[in-house]
């Protein structure tokens, strides 16, 4: 189950499943507690949107104050709609800019990794176990190539993870209440289980309604994770703007991005409230 929180000025939500672990600081944040304005407002992470780098920046100062992100540490991507999967483990330096890919996983803490959404499927893993977190970023794209069961399986090969002590959340995403799509994006799913169960009849020929979560809740599960442990909740983001940024609701793609974080704790990082 998920439920909304605060930390400071920042809204997000969280699932109290994965808080009542206790070693785990996550959040799936809204666009509320940030300085931009006009269609950024207010919580903006996007660096590309338009918006002021000078508001973007202070944004990013005002999560990881509020999350306990050490400085230097919130690690964001450079997302191209793939299912690359990029693994941040030992000792070593945090990546030099950007990486392109649409997940990270790691097992050191205090290293926050960062999704930033306006539609999109935001998802969040946890080894219980083993103590390894990931974050992925799931387009139509990403999530026909199935990189959900691709997390799934960099968790299981990288670090010996057992499909039953992982725990993933699906996060904020447009619902098929908002999402048409056309015959291209229907084709490119057409392989995947369970493709019946998230397309929606729309009433334009050539055109279906997806349902991206769903979607993604699906894989996660095909790839062998209980349904039990998989979760979700949240509004649509084109139907509840005043929650979150929605690049299809806002006419133009003139929107904000929100981040979605995870992060494995020391003994220095203040627990979820």
């Amino acid at each position: 189950m998920f439920h909304f929180a605060r930390r400071g000025p920042i809204e997000y939500l969280e699932s109290e499943e994965i808080s009542a672990l206790g070693f785990v600081t996550h959040a799936f944040c809204t666009r509320r507690g940030g300085v931009s304005i006009g269609p950024f407002s207010s919580l903006n992470l996007g660096f590309l949107t338009g918006d002021r780098v000078d508001d973007v920046r202070r944004n990013r100062a005002l999560v990881e104050e509020a999350f306990g992100i050490p400085d230097g540490r919130l690690v964001l991507i450079k997302q191209v709609h793939g299912d690359r999967i990029r693994v941040l483990d030992g000792n070593g330096p945090l990546p030099d800019g950007l990486p392109e890919c649409d997940g990270l996983i790691t097992d050191r803490p205090s290293i926050a990794l960062g999704i930033r959404t306006a539609d999109c499927v935001p998802l969040l893993f946890v080894d219980r176990a083993r103590r390894v977190v990931g974050a992925a970023h799931a387009g139509w794209r990403g999530t026909a190539l199935g990189i959900a069961a691709t997390m799934v399986e960099t968790f299981a090969k990288g670090f010996s993870s057992r499909r039953e002590d992982l725990l993933a959340a699906v996060g904020p995403a447009i619902g098929p209440c908002c999402y048409q799509v056309d015959a291209p994006v229907f084709e490119a799913f057409s392989g995947l289980p369970g493709a019946g169960e998230f397309f929606r009849p729309c009433r334009e020929k050539g055109r279906w309604m997806l349902d991206l979560v769903l979607a993604n809740r699906l894989g996660i599960q095909e790839s062998g994770v209980p349904s039990e442990n998989i979760f979700s909740g949240g509004p649509c983001p084109a139907c509840r703007q005043d929650l979150f940024f929605s690049h299809r609701a806002s006419g133009g793609g003139k929107a904000g991005r929100q981040i979605n974080l995870i992060m494995l704790r020391d003994g220095d990082c203040p627990k979820n409230t």
